[in-house]
């Protein structure tokens, strides 16, 4: 049997990306996303949620970029002079293996951005994290705590399979990525395992992030395995807002065409693939 979420990142960053991301659940694949507890256009997120109650919605843990959901002066080794959390990946993981970072800061960071979520009203159905810092060794173990003090029941584990390209034709730096991420994840999945939460057994959409379409999700469907899958995708309404707001070279209007397609939707059921949400996820192996 395949069973497939497919999980949209960054609920909450822009209201552009949050439209796109309702857009692709009501018309397409989307079963779940990822909300921004620190993000700007969180609010705008919250209300979406609360008028489509189905959509699975768990918590996209942030370290990078943006406000801090905690006070402060609470995580003092997570900010800049500006109040700021670290600009990028590479800074903060720079920092944290300088042992700049203190694990008891990123689990007051973590644990605000839990709570300001619940008190959204939102019922959290799994983590992940932006930038998959989540699955750095010493962070997991603050994120498995996290799920285990408030019954979060799931986390992601981004370990894509190092062979498969679904058509797309990644950068060195890409390549390079996918194997360190991997790696991190397969050591943090015995830990989920023992702690007995629940994650879907395959990942997809790392090599791809941002540039996701059609045909490379018709090809991941294609491929997929039996069990449970979890494909991450980043859809949004328009690029060119997207692009002044943020550094990145993603493709947000051609991720949501790629998930709203009827092509795909018919590909998922000629396949026999039942889409599914975190939030139906009962313990299983990891």
């Amino acid at each position: 049997m395949k069973q497939l979420i497919v999980n949209a990142d960054d609920f909450g960053l822009h209201e552009t990306i949050n439209l796109g991301i309702v857009e692709g659940y009501i018309k397409g694949c989307i079963t779940s996303t990822s909300i921004m507890a620190g993000a700007p256009a969180f609010n705008h997120a919250a209300a979406l949620a609360a008028v489509h109650p189905q959509l699975g919605i768990g918590v996209h843990l942030t370290l990078v970029g943006g406000l801090p959901a905690a006070e402060p002066g609470q995580v003092i080794s997570l900010i800049d002079k500006d109040g700021l959390l670290c600009s990028s990946y590479p800074v903060f993981l720079q920092k944290f293996c300088l042992a700049g970072v203190r694990l008891e800061d990123v689990r007051r960071e973590f644990t605000a951005q839990v709570k300001k979520v619940m008190a959204a009203g939102i019922a959290i159905t799994h983590l992940d994290s932006h930038q998959h810092m989540h699955v750095v060794p010493g962070i997991i173990d603050v994120v498995i705590d996290i799920a285990k003090q408030f019954a979060i029941p799931a986390l992601r584990i981004p370990a894509e399979p190092s062979l498969f390209f679904g058509g797309f034709r990644p950068t060195a730096g890409r390549l390079i990525g996918r194997l360190g991420l991997s790696t991190l994840a397969n050591l943090a999945r015995p830990k989920v395992r023992r702690a007995g939460l629940a994650a879907p057994e395959h990942f997809y959409g790392m090599l791809a992030g941002g540039s996701m379409n059609e045909e490379i999700l018709l090809n991941i469907i294609d491929n997929l395995p039996n069990g449970l899958s979890e494909i991450m995708v980043h859809p949004g309404l328009d690029n060119s807002v997207l692009h002044q707001a943020f550094g990145w070279d993603y493709h947000w209007q051609q991720e949501l065409a790629a998930v709203a397609s009827r092509q795909v939707m018919e590909c998922l059921a000629q396949r026999q693939v039942k889409l599914v949400s975190f939030g139906s996820l009962a313990v299983r192996p990891v």
